[in-house]
């Protein structure tokens, strides 16, 4: 995956509670083999009307969240079922960084897996940054990783928003340097075939192509 430093752009506000992973992909469409393509079923029950066509109410429908990269949501965001599928089809729609005051923590680290940021802030902090996307949806509101900072400007009577976050050291490493499971493993090759070279050759070995 690539590596996630900062997440700077527009915010699309998903302001509901408890959204579960069948609300940010329906299981109907979880019969794809790829882990791409899902974007446009991501909420798509609440994003398209019985006809097929866009609801004009929800919010990733409107003008003038198109393009956002950050998303922000209710507390318990991502609870239910531990489908994969959810942060896949987050991703595919365009979310780089996910707001919310918390998170179900299977979704949250199928999230770290794919390079998408989990920012757990106060809930009157992410009532703020509702309340500045809902003033001026072209505000634009930055994740630093690095720094571990949420920071957005004021909106003319409203206050900004700059206020630190706390994440797995862990996840944060693997996000800062582009580190799946498979990148993981292969910090250790050196390590693995000092293993297999001195490994008795009688024994088991899996064909590599």
């Amino acid at each position: 995956m690539q590596p996630v430093q900062t997440v700077t752009g527009r915010a699309c506000p998903i302001d509901a509670n408890d959204v579960d992973t069948d609300q940010i992909i329906p299981k109907q469409y979880l019969k794809r083999v790829e882990r791409t393509g899902f974007g446009p079923f991501a909420f798509a029950e609440w994003r398209y009307l019985d006809d097929g066509g866009p609801n004009p109410d929800f919010a990733m429908n409107k003008p003038e969240h198109a393009g956002a990269n950050v998303l922000l949501a209710g507390r318990n965001f991502g609870c239910g079922s531990s489908r994969e599928h959810a942060p896949w089809a987050l991703e595919d729609a365009g979310f780089r960084a996910i707001i919310a005051p918390s998170f179900a923590d299977i979704f949250r680290t199928n999230c770290g897996k794919i390079g998408v940021v989990c920012v757990e802030l106060d809930e009157a902090v992410v009532a703020q940054l509702f309340a500045l996307v809902a003033a001026d949806p072209a505000v634009p509101v930055s994740v630093d990783l690095d720094a571990q900072t949420v920071t957005a400007p004021a909106v003319g009577e409203l206050p900004g928003v700059e206020v630190g976050f706390d994440i797995d050291q862990h996840t944060r490493h693997c996000l800062l340097n582009g580190l799946d499971d498979i990148g993981l493993t292969l910090e250790h090759a050196a390590d693995i075939d000092a293993y297999e070279a001195r490994r008795p050759a009688w024994r088991p070995v899996v064909p590599t192509p």
